[in-house]
């Protein structure tokens, strides 16, 4: 069986359980800088994939995250995120992780070798040609994933695979691959370090790119927030106040009206005439607060506040 890089000893592990703690402490950062390095060459690849994600969310479809052991991990970080962080509906989110959450307990490996568990996960999920699904295996030949993406890839959906290493078969089923090429581990196989920090920044790259495509950052705020708790609400009352210029006792009133929904706030923060109005120029341009804060501005239709 071929030695995968993700398996490979490491150069410099030789003696490792000699050093000094501040000693392995220096090459286990030195492995986490290497790690976050090696997502950068996959940039056009995760752009690619940022529009893929971002039309499946725009129109409607599931965005599923396909994944097992610490791969599955990572991904699960990233998906649970998008609702609360970026608005996206909970509804538009799936996670198949194999096993499920009973295996969370016990975190044993058994089920990411069963193929066949992938497949019917993506039965389960439903998920169609109007769908994406996110593949992630660190050494790219995980039964569980594989299944996951062949069958998703059958049924018509648009797969995107990551993998840590190249020429893996996850990376050369899917319809667009995202190879991170992270070294091998100072600890052979301990893909929760550096493999999984490369995945998990290449997910977070890809999600926070989806959202700004859909317009739910507006100058680096993140306009689409759910409110879920005091340190939030804070946080939306800034934003309103920094986009829309205005003082903190307008941006908890326009809260207030907007039913929590910061977008409608902003605008009604910059003049429009109520929620309806808000929500009407907010849904003609698509859900984006700068173009629709733009024809605001411009006095374009009946939405802005008659003087």
């Amino acid at each position: 069986m071929r030695k995968t890089v993700t398996e490979t000893s490491h150069e410099q592990a030789a003696g490792l359980d000699l050093k000094q703690p501040e000693a392995i402490l220096a090459l286990l950062m030195d492995g986490q800088t290497e790690a976050a390095a090696s997502v950068r060459p996959a940039a056009d690849a995760i752009a690619s994939a940022s529009r893929i994600t971002a039309r499946t969310i725009r129109s409607g479809g599931t965005l599923a995250y396909a994944a097992a052991g610490s791969s599955g991990l990572m991904a699960m970080s990233d998906a649970l995120e998008l609702p609360g962080t970026f608005g996206i509906d909970r509804k538009q989110i799936s996670i198949l992780f194999a096993g499920g959450p009973p295996w969370l307990d016990t975190f044993r490996g058994g089920p990411e070798d069963d193929y066949e568990l992938g497949v019917r996960d993506v039965d389960k999920s439903n998920l169609g040609d109007n769908d994406c699904m996110i593949a992630v295996s660190a050494s790219g030949s995980t039964p569980y994933a594989l299944g996951a993406m062949t069958h998703a890839h059958e049924r018509g959906t648009a797969t995107i695979g990551i993998a840590n290493n190249a020429g893996s078969p996850l990376l050369e089923m899917a319809g667009t691959p995202i190879l991170l090429p992270t070294p091998p581990e100072l600890i052979a196989g301990s893909t929760r370090m550096g493999a999984g920090t490369a995945q998990k920044i290449a997910l977070n790259l890809m999600s926070t790119l989806m959202a700004i495509e859909l317009g739910h950052v507006v100058d680096g705020h993140m306009v689409n927030l759910s409110i879920e708790n005091a340190k939030l609400r804070s946080r939306a009352l800034n934003m309103i106040s920094d986009i829309a210029g205005c003082t903190d006792d307008t941006a908890s009133h326009c809260l207030e009206q907007s039913d929590g929904s910061v977008k409608i706030a902003i605008l009604l923060a910059c003049g429009a005439a109520n929620m309806d109005a808000a929500r009407h120029l907010l849904n003609t341009h698509n859900g984006n607060v700068r173009s629709a804060r733009a024809a605001l501005d411009q006095g374009q239709g009946p939405e802005k506040q008659r003087a």
